[in-house]
């Protein structure tokens, strides 16, 4: 009897902790500079920080829609998406960064395209606008003297732009894409060229970020989300075999395809927050926030005051 006694006290106790932890769903995709979340909730790091974490994979081009509805509270994306979303109504409100891109996003092209000014009049596949991807090639067209309006741009998911130029497609003259996908191409010369990435152009970087009201109401899980991402980075550093295997499973990579594709990019951890946010955040933010209202991908500016909270990095 005591010891019936005894397994009933301990299964209550074990449901009024798992009670206590804080349910969050996350919106992201498989893009490698995210794998630090998937590695905190496969090995345990969420729940040891009192979170209960569901990771929803969702294109881009969708993810303020399933913020909107309120399937989830926070997401990942890239900085000048957060401004697109505020600016169409999306509230939203960055609360760390994730990671910067050396090469991990890039514009693949035919062998006989020798530049980006000769894409003019040329059809580029890319996601829709107010994603990632179309941005960098707005970025890469505009420091080249072009616009989206001098090419044709045919609306395809990163993953579908790769495969697209690796199959040889006829109707692509280049593609805009990202790892793990880029390295697909990389391995593939004859499928065309990389003729420029964020290494030339260092325009791509993540952040996280969740509804004001998800934040007003749990700022101790915010906070908890911030530790558990960088605790992850941790991980990584001091695990990595362990970390890699984790991170590629979710993305059908071995350890070693995971670690070559993580090279392009660099994980923030806390001192590169801070410093991030205390000025190139903001600068980064008013030029993207220019070339998407030049673009006419936004209307008109979002408060741009409201776009960041540093209090759950330090």
């Amino acid at each position: 009897m005591k010891k019936f006694a005894t397994l009933a006290l301990a299964a209550a106790l074990s449901c009024a902790a798992s009670a206590q932890d804080t349910s969050v769903s996350i919106a992201l995709s498989g893009w490698t500079g995210f794998a630090p979340l998937t590695l905190a909730k496969e090995a345990g790091i969420f729940k040891k920080h009192g979170l209960d974490v569901s990771l929803k994979k969702v294109p881009q081009k969708d993810r303020h829609l399933v913020i909107a509805s309120g399937d989830v509270q926070c997401a990942a994306t890239t900085v000048e998406t957060w401004i697109v979303w505020n600016a169409n109504g999306v509230a939203t409100t960055q609360i760390f960064q994730l990671d910067k891109s050396y090469g991990a996003d890039g514009m693949v092209v035919k062998s006989d395209i020798t530049k980006i000014s000769d894409l003019k009049g040329k059809t580029v596949a890319a996601s829709a606008p107010g994603t990632a991807p179309y941005f960098t090639l707005a970025w890469m067209l505009k420091k080249n003297g072009l616009t989206p309006k001098d090419v044709k741009v045919v609306n395809l998911e990163p993953q579908a732009a790769a495969n697209a130029m690796i199959a040889g497609n006829a109707g692509l003259d280049a593609a805009m894409t990202y790892e793990p996908y880029l390295s697909a191409v990389r391995s593939k010369p004859e499928a065309g060229k990389i003729i420029a990435t964020t290494l030339d152009y260092p325009m791509i970087m993540d952040t996280f970020g969740c509804t004001p009201k998800f934040l007003a109401d749990n700022p101790k899980a915010a906070k908890a989300i911030a530790d558990s991402y960088f605790e992850a980075v941790e991980m990584i550093a001091k695990e990595p075999k362990k970390s890699f295997e984790i991170m590629g499973a979710d993305v059908k990579q071995s350890a070693e395809q995971f670690e070559a594709s993580q090279k392009y990019l660099r994980w923030q951890d806390r001192a590169a927050n801070l410093k991030f946010f205390s000025g190139e955040h903001a600068q980064f933010s008013k030029e993207a926030a220019e070339l998407l209202l030049e673009a006419g991908i936004i209307k008109q500016l979002p408060d741009m005051g409201k776009l960041a909270d540093t209090r759950f990095i330090k």
